[in-house]
Order: C-alpha cells, then sequence, then structure tokens
C-alpha cells in the first residue's frame, strides 16, 4: 500500500524543495543514531561503566519517550510550531552530547544523558509528523523519505567504525557530537508547511486518540516489535567485540541491516499488502531474527540475522506508518506521533533494562526474550486485524 495521499495542489518543484531539505534532516537525524546506537555502549564500557550501569544508562532515551516527548509533541502541535521544534530540540542534543564529554562518573553520565535525552528523543517523532504532513500536503512518499535518514545512518555508522580503531574508545564521544552539529544546521533549511486540511464534522482532540481502541493496538504492538531491538540495540556491538570483530567488521554488520531497511523503504510504494499485514510479517521475522541471534550465529548466519533488519524494523515501520496516517486526524498528526513514541518508550525501556542483568547472567540468551516481545506484538495486531482493515479517515477530511 503506498503509504501517500494524492492531495496535493501545489507545483511538484516545491514538493521536490520540500521533500529534498527533508531528506537532509532526516539524514542528519539518523547520522547521529549511526554514531550512537552501536558505539555509545563501547564508549560507556571504555570510561568504566559496568554491564548494569550500561543496560540502565542505555534504557534513558526509552524512559524520556514517556515522559518528557509527550509533553513537546503536544506543544508543537500546531504545524507552524513542527519545524521550530525540530530546531530547537537538535541544538539541545548536541550541546548535551558536549557536556556528556567531560563526564566519566556513572551518576553523572546517568544525569547528564538524561537532560540530553529529554531534548533528543522528540527529534524523531517531530519529523516524522512534520514529514507525514507533508505526505498529505504534497502526496509524498514516507518511506522514500525516511530512506534517506538510513542511508546517513550507515555513513555515520562506517565513519564511526572506521574511526573506531584509530581513535581510542575514550574519545568515541566526540564523533558522536560532530554529528549532532550536523542535525543543527540541517535544521535551519527546512521548509514551512502549508495548512492541512480539517475534517468536515467535528475534530477529535488529541487526548481522544488514548480511547480508541485500534490507535492503542497500533502503537503497543509497534512498541513490542520494535522494543524487541532493544538487547541487539545495547549489547550486539559489545558482544561482537568480545568475539574478536573489529570496529570496522561491527560497523559493517549494521550497515547490512540498515541497507536491507532502505531497500524496504524504497519499494515501499508498491507494496499492495494491508499495513496491518506488514506489520505481522514484521513480528514473524524479529521472532525468527531473535531465536536465532540466541544461539549465537556465525559468517552466514549472522549475515541472514543482520538483512533480516529490513523485515523485523523496516517492514513493521512502514506499516505502522501506514496504520497510523489512516487512524490518526491529520491536525492531532503531531500528538499522535508522540503517543506513539510514549508506548515505544514505555516498552523498550523495560526490555533496555531487563536485557542488562539478563545478559550479565545469559549472554545471548538474552534474545529468547526479545523474540517473545516481537511474537506477542505480531499476535495482538493479527487479533485486530480486522478492526484495522477500517479506514476512518480520509484524504479529503485530512484525516
Amino acid at each position: 500500500m503506498p503509504l501517500s495521499r494524492q492531495i496535493s495542489t501545489t507545483s511538484p518543484a516545491v514538493a521536490r524543495r520540500f521533500a529534498g531539505r527533508l531528506g537532509l534532516f532526516y539524514g542528519a537525524v539518523f547520522a547521529l543514531s549511526g554514531t550512537h546506537l552501536p558505539f555509545f555502549p563501547v564508549w560507556l564500557r571504555a570510561i568504566g561503566l559496568d554491564a548494569a550501569w550500561i543496560g540502565i544508562v542505555i534504557a534513558v532515551p526509552a524512559l524520556t519517550r514517556f515522559t518528557v516527548l509527550p509533553l513537546i509533541t503536544t506543544l508543537s502541535e500546531r504545524r507552524q510550531a513542527l519545524r521550530g521544534a525540530m530546531r530547537l530540540t537538535t541544538f539541545a542534543t548536541a550541546s548535551g552530547f558536549a557536556m556528556l564529554g567531560f563526564q566519566h562518573d556513572p551518576w553523572l553520565v546517568f544525569l547528564v544523558y538524561v537532560a540530553t535525552c529529554s531534548l533528543w528523543t522528540p527529534v524523531v517523532p517531530l519529523t516524522d509528523a512534520y514529514a507525514l504532513c507533508g505526505v498529505m500536503s504534497y502526496g509524498l512518499n514516507y518511506g522514500r523519505l525516511r530512506l534517506w535518514g538510513s542511508v546517513a545512518f550507515i555513513v555515520g555508522t562506517l565513519l564511526c567504525g572506521a574511526l573506531a580503531d584509530v581513535v581510542a574508545a575514550p574519545d568515541l564521544i566526540w564523533i558522536i557530537v560532530s554529528m549532532a552539529l550536523v542535525g543543527v544546521a540541517s535544521g535551519l533549511l527546512l521548509e514551512r508547511l502549508p495548512p492541512l486540511p480539517r475534517g468536515s464534522g467535528p475534530a477529535r482532540e488529541g487526548r481522544h486518540l488514548l480511547s480508541d481502541p485500534a490507535f492503542l493496538c497500533i502503537i503497543i504492538a509497534s512498541a513490542l516489535i520494535q522494543g524487541s531491538h532493544a538487547a541487539y540495540y545495547t549489547f550486539s556491538a559489545i558482544e561482537w567485540k568480545a568475539q574478536g570483530l573489529s570496529g570496522l567488521m561491527i560497523a559493517w554488520l549494521w550497515t547490512m541491516g540498515v541497507l536491507a531497511e532502505i531497500v524496504v523503504f524504497a519499494l515501499s510504494s508498491r507494496f499492495t499488502l494491508a499495513p496491518a499485514s506488514l506489520v505481522m510479517i514484521g513480528a514473524v521475522a524479529a521472532v525468527l531474527r531473535w531465536t536465532l541471534t540466541a544461539m549465537e550465529p556465525h559468517a552466514i548466519g549472522l549475515t541472514a540475522v543482520q538483512l533480516s533488519h529490513g523485515f523485523t524494523f523496516g517492514l513493521t515501520l512502514v506499516g505502522t506508518m501506514g496504520l497510523l496516517i489512516r487512524q490518526v486526524p491529520a491536525h492531532v498528526t503531531a500528538r499522535g506521533q508522540g503517543y506513539y513514541a510514549a508506548a515505544s518508550g514505555i516498552v523498550g525501556s523495560a526490555a533496555s533494562m531487563v536485557s542488562g542483568p539478563v545478559y550479565a547472567q545469559y549472554g545471548p540468551g538474552v534474545y529468547f526474550l526479545m523474540a517473545a516481545m516481537a511474537g506477542s506484538g505480531g499476535l495482538l495486531v493479527w487479533v485486530a486485524r480486522h478492526r484495522l482493515a477500517h479506514q476512518p479517515h480520509s484524504a479529503a477530511s485530512g484525516g
């Protein structure tokens, strides 16, 4: 199912300019993630934090998703505030990571990281809300907008991976800071959003989304599937390092997964399956992926595990956005993204915090727990598949 709405009355040149600048911003945002996700735990280990502390610190972004993040997305609900909020949060992120580089005490690292993540974690939901407004205004395709973030993630991962072999591990934080500054610069180029139409009937307020069973099913199921990546995000680089893999090889393994998701995003306009079906496929793939990972695969098995990221992450995200754009009225897109991120935060933080002691005790066996999470999310979508097949908000109504 193409994730787009052909309601645009603006010129193709305007749409291309919007898409190009948004693609650049997506790239900057995910280049930061590409340096942060694989190697931030390595930096934490290098400055002396143990596995339990690393699990706690890595849980911080997920925790802020259901505390500060929904407040920020709600305050920026008016479309003209989205762009300003994106700029402000990227600047605060760069400043926070710079401060973090001077910390070594576990408690100080934790507290500074909490402050940083409070304004970093809203960046992606705000950007996704901005992108979905562009989808509705210009008839763009979400997957093709989002793929530039994945491309930049690869660049950031490979850059940091190559530098990790020549730069001392305690200095990896400054690569992360540099990428955050690129986001600040790209945010200045974002286009102003055009006004979106409202429905002809009474418009639902954002808070009413939380009483909609279909919306709750979408965000909880997706949170379970995406949250099942917690152990991978936290401990894969550490595990592979312990197996003797180089920093560049670790970066390449991450890159393989992101290449797979890029293919999914690039082809998303050709998908004909219902969004709920895409999410269920992603869940099944995640169960298989984490079960295989728990068995400590090597060579071909590890390659297959990483390539399946296109299904476990990419296909799940495309399906989720397809469901949200059907279920959430246009004028509360930002708030819908905030609630979605909050649900992901609750599940993700719990998974990260639990994965620390489980990994310390059972090592790769933690992935069996991740497989169970993903299976639960897929089962929830399957049970609600008939309800999710309805499309209550049409393009003409703006929602």
